[in-house]
């Protein structure tokens, strides 16, 4: 790239004077800015148009600004209708998508295609020397033990833990480079965010939770953005299923009736994307966002890039995971936890914000 810029301000020189072929002082300043620009994007080279590769081989989305409506409308007796298993109880807790209200995105963003992978996470531990808090405060994390009895547990967690056997790198059942890494604290996220805008002299952080559901609809408003069925996401997600009931057979009744082909976690782009060109937004791990959670927020949400509560005690996470119903993974839905919770379900996707 900087041989072609530097090319580019030769040619113009071409078959003028010997005072002519020097470069004048403007266009030695400006070709140092471009030259810098240059260096500053080697890290993330172009794949395709509106899609880039970062240093650690992220492929990073543009997602173009635009306008959406945020939350869910529907009532109980319609939800009631499509999942039929679910208690009341449960749906009348959904208050906090409600109500459904316009939200502008102003400014386009690169969001990651997918979710961090193991291979990924392992990359950015190495080159930055962080250690993960599950690893540093010597509690570990959870993980999936056939011996174990969630019922005889003190919390009733459906996975063991906290224990130092279980971190990032086990979350007790298999995973290849290609899995979204689990495990991972809001913390954690953050640093990989921070050390990836150090190293590349631009923006990352995690998406406003509003960001995350304008990406996750992609243009629609159903309860997914393959439709509004549920067995719909069988073809673009790993939820709760045939597969994964038989370790959880207490659950059965609420998977899907059909087989995605994984039990746990799936190589992240393992179904169709979405409208944007994004995988996972539904299902295989939950996915941390910037915002503090707020129950009634959105009767009070600004209409322009909103960004949650300005205090709280802790964060948004969103999208589902292998292990999530059908009901949890709707685009609407909202979930929380600490930001030092860590989790064999919960992972992250990182935003980089585009150049305006």
């Amino acid at each position: 790239m900087m041989t072609c810029l530097f090319a580019r301000f030769h040619s113009k020189t071409k078959g003028s004077s010997s005072r002519g072929k020097r470069l004048s002082l403007r266009k030695i300043t400006v070709l140092l800015s471009l030259l810098t620009l240059a260096g500053a994007s080697l890290a993330a080279t172009a794949t395709s148009p509106g899609s880039l590769t970062n240093s650690l081989d992220m492929r990073m989305q543009l997602i173009p600004a635009g306008e959406f409506f945020m939350g869910n409308d529907e009532s109980p007796a319609s939800l009631q209708l499509a999942y039929p298993l679910i208690s009341q109880r449960r749906i009348e807790q959904l208050n906090d998508e409600a109500p459904r209200h316009k939200v502008r995105i102003s400014q386009a963003f690169y969001l990651g295609q997918t979710e961090v992978t193991v291979g990924q996470f392992r990359r950015f531990l190495k080159e930055s020397g962080y250690q993960p808090e599950s690893i540093a405060d010597g509690t570990g994390g959870y993980g999936y033990n056939p011996a174990y009895d969630p019922d005889k547990s003190a919390r009733g967690d459906q996975f063991e833990g906290r224990d130092p056997r279980y971190s990032w790198s086990n979350p007790g059942f298999p995973q290849d480079e290609q899995h979204p890494v689990v495990n991972v604290t809001r913390n954690d996220a953050l640093a990989m965010a921070q050390w990836l805008s150090k190293q590349e002299g631009r923006v990352y952080r995690l998406p406003t939770e509003a960001e995350w559901e304008y990406a996750a609809r992609a243009g629609t408003q159903t309860r997914y953005h393959s439709g509004d069925a549920p067995e719909s996401l069988l073809k673009v997600a790993n939820t709760f299923d045939a597969k994964s009931q038989v370790n959880w057979p207490k659950f059965a009744e609420h998977a899907l009736k059909g087989d995605d082909g994984y039990v746990f976690t799936a190589p992240v782009a393992s179904f169709a994307p979405n409208a944007f060109g994004l995988y996972d937004m539904h299902g295989n791990a939950w996915e941390w966002t910037q915002d503090f959670y707020g129950e009634d927020y959105y009767a009070h949400s600004p209409v322009n890039d909103p960004q949650g509560p300005a205090d709280g005690n802790v964060y948004v996470r969103r999208g589902g995971s292998w292990h999530t119903w059908a009901f949890y993974a709707r685009s609407s839905y909202r979930n929380w936890n600490t930001p030092q919770t860590r989790y064999t379900l919960v992972g992250m996707r990182l935003l980089m914000e585009a150049p305006r």
